[in-house]
């Protein structure tokens, strides 16, 4: 279902990024990283208007091999999800639903006393679940 999963700190630096496909994995990041100026603009946007209750950005850009999606907490840690292009029978709430996982399995790992504020998530339980929930069997 999803090739890469990103979780990116609110200083643009990765906390956490995992790869289905290791073959693919430069270009995945590359992917990712781009999204960021997408969603750093939709991110602007957003600020001239009242304020958004709206974390999910939808589709941020899509390649021939894949489209990427987007999603921004209230901590402005984003969420990028990269997804092969060919998957068309992946609906609009499938995407939302991911990213809700994600959110929750997130605010677990950073609810984890032992858990340093901005460091990299290195749980392991996080890391299986993601790898769960890219799988589709979450």
């Amino acid at each position: 279902m999803a090739f890469c999963v990103a979780v990116i700190g609110k200083d643009n630096a990765p906390m956490y990024l995992t790869t289905s496909d290791m073959e693919q994995e430069l270009d995945l990041q590359y992917h990712v990283h781009a999204a960021l100026d997408v969603v750093e603009e939709k991110c602007l946007i957003g600020k001239g208007a009242p304020e958004s209750k709206e974390l999910y950005l939808g589709l941020l850009y899509s390649t021939e091999n894949h489209t990427i999606y987007g999603f921004v907490t209230n901590s402005r840690v984003k969420f990028i999800v990269v997804i092969d292009s060919s998957n068309v029978a992946l609906r609009e709430n499938e995407v939302r639903a991911i990213f809700r996982n994600l959110h929750i399995l997130y605010t677990d790992a950073v609810c984890n006393p032992f858990y340093i504020p901005g460091e990299s998530l290195t749980s392991k339980k996080f890391d299986r679940a993601v790898q769960k929930l890219m799988s589709g069997n979450a």
